[in-house]
């Protein structure tokens, strides 16, 4: 009998590829098999599987239901995750044995993922915490695999640490820049795109990590506020509870949020800041309750003017919402440019802005028609301007509201010698005498 003093090739090929894969991330392997993916894909609800085993969980078990989350599916497409198979692959080459893969792929991911472990460790323990954070912004913006490596190390954790930390010690000056700098990483990372990305809306839907957000946007320095109403811009594409923001921070996020946009230096953070408060207001009333008392249409209606294109469409928006507000109809007609201000938009920016427009003064005038609003409107010539929309070729919606306006205050605007004649008949106007 002949005996084998040392394992053959293969066996220490085998045994090495199992140690190796035992070293894989979980992310990495398929909730269903618990094996290394080779062809991940997302289905409906989010969730990664290997390809051949989630087909079969549908198409040969006829299951209607998300093995990992048992949620109902009636969507059975599936779609490749690039990403993490890209992840998968860079982690088998950055661990692979043999000697020709550090010169067949390239060693800079594989040299990144170490820095970036030893920066993690680096900042549960050193004082220098913001030249760390730094560095850990520089790998991960070298690209998806990088983010994606970050969130599987337990970056997330280590960034909401230092995050909420300023609850605690929002004095120590040391705290508060670490705490703007991990929002600079933050800023970075995918949110609700695949299951990392939903981790990371997980964190920020947490309300002490929107509350430390809150203090950045009102005390924290000009890039550490462009780097949370970014984070904040990413929200309003994702499914998140706007109310935790209302409910927790209310008037003095909005403060903040208003400042941002009427940055004239930086554009992107005005923008965002615009986007941002487009979304808020129209997930509640309440929402725009929070904001008229933070004084938004005084400022909202003051930038009008100086607004291009893009700009006043976002603001005429936020005007029209909390027009449907009683509180901000009010501040609207109290305000002194305000019927001026959108009177002079209407026709000289944009089809959208004028339909904007239009659905303002339907607001003011159904609701405070008062001597002073219709004449303002005349005076301004908003009504002059909504006489050419009556004869608008075919019927509409913006067609229909300004008919009606007219049919309800024609009486009062006829008075003026300026009020076409034609108009009087058409709308059966008496005169009076």
């Amino acid at each position: 009998m002949l005996l084998m003093s040392n394992p053959s090739p293969t066996m220490e090929m085998g045994r090495s590829n199992l140690d190796s894969e035992r070293e894989f991330p979980q992310d990495f392997r398929c909730p269903i098999s618990m094996e290394l993916m080779k062809e991940p894909v997302i289905i409906s609800t989010g969730v990664t599987y290997e390809r051949k085993n989630i087909e079969k969980w549908f198409f040969s078990y006829k299951k209607k239901t998300c093995p990992a989350t048992m949620q109902n599916i009636e969507n059975f497409g599936v779609t490749p995750n690039h990403t993490l198979k890209r992840l998968i692959l860079l982690w088998q080459n950055s661990h692979s044995p043999s000697p020709s893969s550090s010169s067949s792929s390239s060693p800079l991911p594989s040299y990144k993922r170490d820095e970036m472990v030893s920066l993690l460790k680096t900042l549960g323990s050193s004082p220098f915490k913001v030249n760390s954070l730094k560095k850990l912004r520089e790998i991960i913006e070298l690209g998806d695999e990088m983010k994606l490596d970050f969130i599987i190390l337990g970056g997330l954790d280590v960034l909401l640490q230092l995050i909420v930390q300023i609850l605690s010690d929002c004095s120590d000056f040391m705290v508060f820049r670490a705490c703007e700098e991990a929002l600079g990483v933050l800023q970075h990372l995918p949110i609700s795109e695949g299951d990392y990305g939903i981790k990371v809306l997980e964190v920020l839907s947490k309300p002490e990590c929107m509350k430390s957000m809150s203090i950045i946007l009102q005390r924290g320095s000009k890039d550490a506020r462009v780097y949370t109403i970014t984070i904040l811009k990413k929200l309003t594409q994702a499914d998140f509870n706007w109310n935790v923001v209302v409910n927790e921070e209310g008037i003095g996020m909005f403060k903040s949020m208003l400042e941002l946009a009427s940055d004239e230096i930086s554009m992107k953070a005005s923008s965002s800041a615009l986007q941002v408060l487009i979304k808020i207001l129209d997930s509640s009333k309440k929402s725009r309750s929070r904001a008229i008392e933070a004084g938004a249409m005084c400022t909202l209606v003051e930038l009008l003017p100086d607004s291009n294109r893009s700009k006043c469409e976002k603001i005429l928006l936020i005007i029209k919402l909390l027009c449907e507000c009683a509180d901000g109809r009010v501040a609207f007609i109290e305000h002194r440019l305000g019927i001026g201000a959108v009177s002079k938009i209407l026709f000289n920016v944009s089809e959208s802005a004028s339909k904007i427009c239009v659905k303002i003064f339907s607001l003011i005038c159904c609701f405070h028609p008062t001597e002073k609003v219709l004449e303002e409107m005349m005076m301004y010539g908003a009504v002059k301007k909504l006489v050419v929309l009556l004869h608008m070729s075919g019927p509409s919606s913006i067609k229909n509201k300004v008919l009606d306006m007219f049919k309800k205050h024609g009486n009062s605007w006829s008075r003026y010698p300026c009020f076409p004649s034609e108009l009087k008949e058409y709308l059966c106007i008496h005169s009076r005498h």
